[in-house]
């Protein structure tokens, strides 16, 4: 169907009130189908058709359709996640990079640049920043999928050491800032937004007294309604199938990462040899008949090993950055797909523990605020954002006194958590994808340089020396 008539078609379903009615819909599908039997879309033709039957389009898939309406519709139905791995993406693309200098005057330290697409922003920040914001983030969000850190290096850190150390930031921060409930906290925009010093006690300083989730959550006071009877039996069941995952994804990590290091060691052989015979081609020491019998053989095998040798150099670059490829490409996707398996069974031991002490420090920070409100001193000491979450908590007294619901809500962040961690598992197909795409294209790079020794092989050395390649003798 071309465009103008979809135009006519809009023009004459379309009652300028902003909102398309039944009769409409049903309008505007009796004219697409009219169309599509090649006839031209107007009001006289449905008039002509009254006695009749209108004709049913062919709308082809609707599975986005689906998807868009199932998302349009999640207010009201917050037990699902509808989001793909693909929606996940959208809401952010972070990187993180190594500062060339180390800051310090006495002590030196390393710093990283961190971009944010989604705030626009471009910060820097040391590791005890990430401590900083780690810890808050498990205070703040205690049922949901918080990353491990990667540990501080107190031995003078290498650079191999540095770039795992970046890549597993990178990863921390990528979770958190595609995790729908946690990215849009204003701890999380605050770390991706703060420019000036001492982040690591500035954002404590600010958000040290912020109460956890379901002090502020405007569903904790439904939490029962939105966890079903059959919730303790299907989290144990997908507890289980997550920790199978778990183990598999962690062994294709291990072929993942040897395939890299043979490729890094096959490059490393590669420049070895070409080194080994260009000292060859440099042997400095004079051939005399005595030694040779009369033979040139050596003098001419000499003039083609310099030759030779640029190409296993060529043969070298070509493994190494196979090598890149699958650790950035397969490698890395694979570490990040861990990064949120591992989170969620840190999680479902953090539930396992029980609920009971975050009951006791939300009771307690109720009674600290109390306190700080008699006293007079709440207004004036924090940010606006502290002061809202806590005028909420105070609104919420009731619910938060009630530990079944908080146990209930535990369970309700347990089973999005899940979902959540399902629509990541799309990430070993991409895996999956780069590997073949990786694998085809190194392969190739490889035979192509091979493809250009041999005639150079044959060129270089003494004819009598190829022709019997093939045999032993």
């Amino acid at each position: 169907m071309i465009i103008t008539q979809r135009v006519t078609i809009w023009e004459l379903v379309d009652s300028k009130t902003g909102y398309l009615t039944r009769s409409g819909l049903y309008k505007g599908l009796a004219l697409v189908a009219f169309a599509q039997q090649g006839k031209h879309p107007s009001d006289k033709l449905l008039e002509n058709s009254e006695s009749q039957e209108l004709p049913v389009p062919v709308l082809g898939d609707l599975s986005e359709v689906t998807l868009l309406a199932q998302r349009l519709h999640k207010g009201s139905n917050p037990a699902k996640l509808n989001l793909t791995y693909s929606d996940i993406c959208n809401l952010d693309t972070i990187e993180v990079n190594l500062v060339p200098e180390k800051k310090g005057i006495f002590l030196k330290h390393v710093e990283y640049q961190v971009t944010s697409k989604r705030f626009n922003s471009v910060v820097y920040r040391r590791y005890n920043d990430f401590v900083s914001l780690h810890e808050l983030l498990l205070a703040r969000f205690p049922y949901r999928l918080i990353p491990k850190l990667p540990p501080k290096k107190i031995v003078g850190a290498d650079s191999q050491f540095l770039e795992e150390r970046r890549r597993s930031l990178l990863r921390f921060l990528t979770v958190i800032a595609r995790h729908p409930v946690v990215s849009k906290d204003h701890i999380v925009q605050f770390f991706f937004t703060y420019t000036g010093e001492e982040t690591q006690h500035k954002i404590r300083e600010v958000f040290r007294r912020v109460p956890d989730e379901f002090a502020t959550s405007e569903l904790s006071s439904r939490a029962k309604e939105l966890v079903p009877p059959e919730t303790l039996t299907e989290f144990a069941n997908s507890r289980d199938q997550i920790r199978v995952i778990l183990l598999g994804i962690s062994r294709l990590k291990n072929i993942a990462d040897c395939l890299a290091i043979r490729s890094h060691s096959y490059g490393l052989d590669m420049a070895e040899l070409g080194t080994q015979l260009s000292n060859l081609a440099s042997e400095p020491h004079g051939t005399t008949a005595w030694a040779t019998g009369g033979s040139t053989i050596w003098q001419e095998m000499k003039k083609g090993f310099h030759i030779i040798s640029k190409e296993f150099n060529l043969l070298s670059t070509r493994a190494l950055q196979q090598a890149v490829r699958e650790e950035t490409r397969v490698c890395e996707r694979l570490n990040l797909l861990l990064d949120v398996l591992v989170a969620h069974r840190i999680l479902c031991e953090r539930h396992e523990r029980g609920v009971s002490a975050d009951h006791q420090r939300a009771l307690s920070t109720m009674l600290s605020l109390k306190k700080r409100q008699m006293q007079g001193v709440i207004r004036g000491t924090d940010s606006d954002t502290v002061e809202y979450l806590e005028n909420k908590m105070v609104a919420q007294e009731s619910v938060i006194a009630n530990v079944e619901l908080r146990n209930c809500f535990s369970l309700h962040c347990l089973h999005m958590e899940t979902q959540l961690v399902h629509a990541h598992l799309e990430i070993l197909a991409t895996v999956l994808q780069s590997l073949v795409n990786v694998q085809i294209r190194g392969h190739s790079e490889l035979a192509e340089v091979w493809k250009l020794i041999e005639p150079t092989i044959m060129k270089c050395l003494p004819e009598k020396s190829t022709s019997g390649s093939n045999r032993i003798s």
